[in-house]
């Protein structure tokens, strides 16, 4: 199958599709939101707060139950991005990483501005959205990154010493790309998470991690799709702190019980390489969605972010109906989250029936304009 050519897509194909970009998207908010309210707290601290097990729930954060980080902002506005980046196509100005960034400074602006601005006619639908307009932890590179509107590239990535996991929790996205070639989407993940974090474990993490999105989300096994991650990232200079760690995730998978001292043995999640090994490690040993997901928020360190990584990973993996309703029904956002990943699918299955040389949805070009 192709993104340019919706006669190739079969009516399961598109279902299978839409279910798995559903899943990916509900699931790193679910993530998120699980880990949201013990991000902060040790593995002691969480036990004292809630018992020998750890969280096994929903708690408050930001003053609710199922409130979301800025992992998930971020994602949704790459979302956006790549949907415009698609529009955007029909008019010859192809380069998606230059509509990534745009999205991104639309987050920006969620997190300065009291509410949004009305008269931006270009903003598109997401942008409008108020529940966005507020600050949840956004890593300091994201702001620092998109506080102008230069465009950090490879060759001269904004923030250079920045290693942590804020880009790298924002490229599920990417890996969605299903009818890309893995080495495209790895070199797309790479180059948009070079526009905030410059650090090369920082963005051959994001790189990585889209990969392995994207095989789930073609229906390949976790193991086959880390495999295909270790071998893109061989041959780019740097990788070899984010390789050691898939093969330390995969390795812990055959030292025993899973447990939350396994998942500390696989470092600082507050790193991008190591909050990557703890989602792939999680998402390999979790017995299901919901056990996968507690293993990956209940340690020491940024649980947010191994929650958001993981639940990505298991969403793409077994599409939204696997995700436990309980949680889905309080998550922060998510009629937000389902429209936009409602209308991803769409645009990747159906794009030629919404836009080109002789159509012109107008209601579609509203919600992603091309300006």
């Amino acid at each position: 199958m192709t993104t340019g050519a919706a006669a190739v897509w079969g009516r399961a194909e598109q279902q299978d599709f839409r279910a798995r970009v559903r899943g990916c998207l509900l699931g790193g908010a679910v993530g998120d939101a699980l880990g949201a309210g013990v991000a902060a707290l040790s593995l002691d601290e969480i036990r004292a707060a809630h018992g020998p097990d750890g969280v096994a729930d929903l708690a408050p954060a930001y003053g609710r139950r199922g409130a979301v980080t800025a992992a998930t902002q971020l994602t949704l506005f790459t979302v956006d991005g790549l949907i415009r980046a698609q529009v955007r196509r029909d008019t010859g100005a192809w380069h998606p990483p230059t509509d990534v960034h745009r999205a991104h400074l639309r987050w920006a602006a969620t997190q300065r501005d009291w509410g949004p601005d009305e008269r931006r006619k270009d903003n598109g639908w997401l942008a409008r959205e108020e529940w966005l307009y507020t600050r949840r932890d956004p890593a300091p590179a994201c702001l620092t990154g998109l506080a102008d509107e230069v465009l950090g590239t490879i060759d001269r990535p904004k923030n250079p010493t920045a290693r942590d996991a804020g880009a790298l929790v924002r490229s599920a996205p990417f890996g969605l790309l299903v009818g890309w070639e893995p080495q495209l989407v790895c070199q797309l993940a790479v180059e948009c998470a070079a526009q905030t974090h410059g650090h090369p474990t920082a963005y051959l993490s994001a790189g990585a991690f889209a990969v392995i999105v994207h095989g789930l989300a073609r229906g390949e096994t976790v193991d086959a799709s880390v495999q295909r991650a270790l071998s893109l990232l061989t041959p780019r200079p740097g990788h070899q702190p984010v390789s050691d760690a898939l093969k330390q995730a995969l390795g812990a998978v055959r030292q025993g019980i899973p447990s939350p001292t396994r998942v500390d043995a696989l470092g600082e999640p507050e790193n991008a390489e190591d909050a990557l090994a703890v989602a792939v490690y999680c998402t390999l040993v979790g017995e299901d969605v919901r056990h996968g997901l507690r293993l990956a928020v209940n340690h020491d360190g940024a649980s947010h972010t191994t929650g958001t990584l993981c639940g990505a990973l298991l969403g793409a993996l077994h599409g939204e109906t696997a995700l436990p309703p309980a949680w889905l029904a309080e998550v922060e956002g998510r009629s937000t989250i389902l429209e936009l990943a409602d209308d991803f699918a769409m645009e990747m299955t159906q794009g030629p029936a919404l836009h080109g040389p002789a159509v012109a949805a107008a209601g579609w070009l509203q919600r992603y304009p091309r300006g």
